[in-house]
């Protein structure tokens, strides 16, 4: 149970996208953050979208875990801010990038986690599956395999970056990379044990979940502003 010392919900905005190229989902969450950070009363964010296929290196990760060279790559690559190892994200798997101020929720980034996991685990419910944690990772597996991974990066207590949850993808992106930096774990996807699931069907069941575990108001949203041309 979500205890809340809140009379009333925060409301958080649910941006339900479909595929945006990476940088550009990278600069739409950049832009909602730092208006938090000028505006910290303003609403929290989901985002919920699906990327081209790119792979993404966190602060500080170990380019040994690509198995390509990243000089000579054909493939889309960026390093951003979040924590964690290399990750992989391509159509088929969702995305969700909470634009959270903790300071309305608990100023604790261990409790972010896993709460995150949570929701994951939750998702996973609905269907009658037994996600898990494993302690000393970050993330959810169903039967040893790496289902959803999880990277953020957090400014004045408001969060960006978020989860990505393997639904139905193309695995074989993942077979040039040590994905997260786990040799020896691999990845799975929802597909594996549910037959036909989609992307468009989860994100209700992944909004659902989040609502309940951070104890939200989510209200449906359109961000006509920041696909404006400039």
């Amino acid at each position: 149970m979500i205890h809340s010392r809140q009379t009333e919900k925060n409301r958080c905005l649910l941006y339900n996208q479909g595929l945006i190229p990476y940088l550009e989902a990278h600069g739409w969450q950049r832009s909602l953050l730092n208006e938090r950070i000028q505006d910290p009363n303003l609403d929290d964010v989901l985002i919920l979208l699906e990327h081209p296929p790119v792979y993404t290196l966190g602060q500080g990760s170990n380019s040994d875990f690509l198995k390509f060279d990243i000089d000579k790559s054909q493939y889309d690559v960026h390093r951003i801010e979040r924590g964690g190892e290399v990750t992989y994200h391509c159509p088929g798997q969702l995305v969700g990038y909470p634009i959270l101020n903790l300071q309305s929720y608990r100023k604790d980034l261990h409790w972010y986690l896993r709460q995150l996991e949570e929701v994951i685990i939750r998702v996973l419910t609905v269907y009658g599956l037994q996600g898990e944690r494993i302690p000393a990772f970050t993330g959810v597996w169903l039967q040893g395999r790496k289902v959803a991974a999880i990277g953020i990066k957090v400014s004045r207590w408001i969060t960006m970056h978020g989860f990505a949850l393997n639904v139905c993808p193309d695995m074989t992106g993942f077979e040039r990379i040590v994905p997260c930096g786990i040799s020896d774990k691999p990845v799975g996807s929802l597909a594996e044990w549910i037959p036909g699931i989609t992307c468009q069907e989860v994100r209700f069941y992944v909004a659902q979940s989040f609502a309940e575990v951070f104890g939200v108001e989510l209200v449906e949203s359109q961000p006509q502003e920041f696909f404006q041309p400039e």
